[in-house]
């Protein structure tokens, strides 16, 4: 039977729950897998964090460089969180020989190729499933099950916090604010959101995704990132008139062009795709392979059981492997000519205009002149000053930005109250 010592760095929610399953389940795995996986050593600043956790102190290790020294410690799995010191240590397990599992998806979206030649020269491996969906086994899925396929598009929600949010805004009528108290008082949203709410944790997760996706790696900074603080329970109201709600969305795609989109914003979605029902916490990937269509994988996509299943998936995965190399060779990144910033979508927008003769007629000949086309258009009554949505066809991201622009100069807009883009 084959064996694994496994050093876990970082004893909190994600590495308890990691050391939990590794030990409720060791049994399970060796019967089942072949592979007896056995913590050796823990790293974590608080000892009280190891003993919460149900781990002997007799496992705390005294530093990185004791844990990488040991012969009988063969996978470092990382839960430690941020940029530093974790891509430091495991340079410095990979360079030992180490395989790493790890959860930490800015590090890993912003150290990949570093991580990747640390890798390289001792064929340790490299394996990072619950970077992208919690316990949502995406990672595999792209790597080892869809060969057959070039991957055309990848729409998901990959950010709990903002899903619950958006929730819980459209079936209460809530504001964003106020939702935001409830979802910090949970545990769902962390004191500072900003990670969250702002988009960066889904772009993180986007730039693994897409990197994976088209076989070229997508650096984070090339992302298009908008966050969810600017929508409100108006536009959530209007979203369900018009038979959409709006999920924060995370979007790549492949263009015949040669260029990619790569993007993570708010958007109206049809009430009919899959991607609509997932509501709550719950996170989802939905792909567009040019032999098997769609797909959909839906689950967690946080917490400590739920990532430490990606986490101990992995271990197990490892283990298992006589060569463990998952270094990509993904030697090319992308640049800002590789991306298309100018994409093409439908969009709604919400205006604020006096109640006068005409100001319907000035905003279409500004849609005229920059070629967008309205498919939808709702008036709310009002006194003097009516609200008035569109929504367009399919057009360019600067025709409409050029539109928004010389429409809020309009003599009788008011204001433009929100803009947000429409996918199918």
């Amino acid at each position: 039977m084959k064996k694994a010592g496994v050093a876990i760095l970082g004893m909190g929610v994600v590495g308890g729950g990691t050391y939990k399953i590794l030990v409720d389940r060791k049994q399970a795995i060796m019967d089942e897998y072949g592979v007896e996986v056995e913590v050796k050593a823990v790293l974590d600043k608080i000892p009280a964090r190891v003993t919460a956790a149900g781990a002997d102190l007799s496992l705390l290790a005294g530093s990185i460089d004791e844990i990488v020294a040991r012969d009988d410690i063969d996978i470092v799995v990382e839960c430690m969180g941020g940029v530093e010191p974790a891509k430091t240590f495991l340079i410095k397990a990979l360079s030992a020989g180490k395989s790493i599992v790890t959860s930490n998806k800015e590090m890993f979206a912003k150290s990949w190729p570093e991580l990747e030649a640390a890798a390289a020269p001792t064929g340790a491996g490299l394996y990072y499933e619950a970077t992208t969906g919690g316990g949502m086994p995406i990672i595999r899925v792209m790597t080892a099950a869809m060969q057959a396929n070039r991957i055309l598009e990848i729409k998901a929600i990959i950010n709990g916090t903002t899903n619950y949010i958006l929730t819980r805004m459209a079936q209460e009528g809530l504001d964003y604010a106020e939702i935001l108290k409830d979802a910090q008082a949970l545990g769902y949203a962390e004191a500072n959101p900003v990670a969250d709410v702002e988009g960066f944790d889904s772009g993180y997760k986007l730039s693994i995704l897409a990197s994976l996706a088209f076989n070229k790696r997508v650096p984070v900074d090339l992302i298009y990132r908008e966050g969810i603080t600017h929508i409100t329970s108006v536009d959530i109201e209007q979203a369900d008139k018009l038979g959409y709600v709006i999920k924060l969305l995370a979007i790549a795609k492949n263009g015949n062009n040669g260029k990619i989109e790569a993007r993570v914003h708010p958007v109206f979605l049809p009430k009919d795709h899959p991607l609509a029902n997932v509501n709550g916490s719950f996170n989802a990937v939905f792909l567009v392979g040019d032999a098997v269509g769609d797909i959909m994988l839906y689950g967690r996509g946080a917490g400590d059981l739920p990532t430490g299943s990606a986490i101990v998936s992995d271990i197990v995965y490892c283990a298992r492997q006589i060569e463990h190399a998952r270094y990509s060779e993904m030697n090319e990144s992308m640049t800002q000519k590789d991306i298309n910033s100018d994409f093409m979508s439908r969009y709604y927008l919400r205006l604020n205009v006096h109640d006068v003769a005409g100001v319907v007629a000035d905003i279409a000949n500004v849609f005229k002149k920059y070629k967008v086309s309205i498919a939808q258009m709702r008036q709310e009554e009002g006194k003097e000053v009516i609200s008035i949505v569109f929504v367009t066809h399919l057009t360019n991201e600067k025709a409409m930005n050029k539109s928004v622009e010389e429409i809020s100069r309009l003599a009788n807009v008011i204001s433009v109250e929100n803009v947000i883009r429409v996918e199918r």
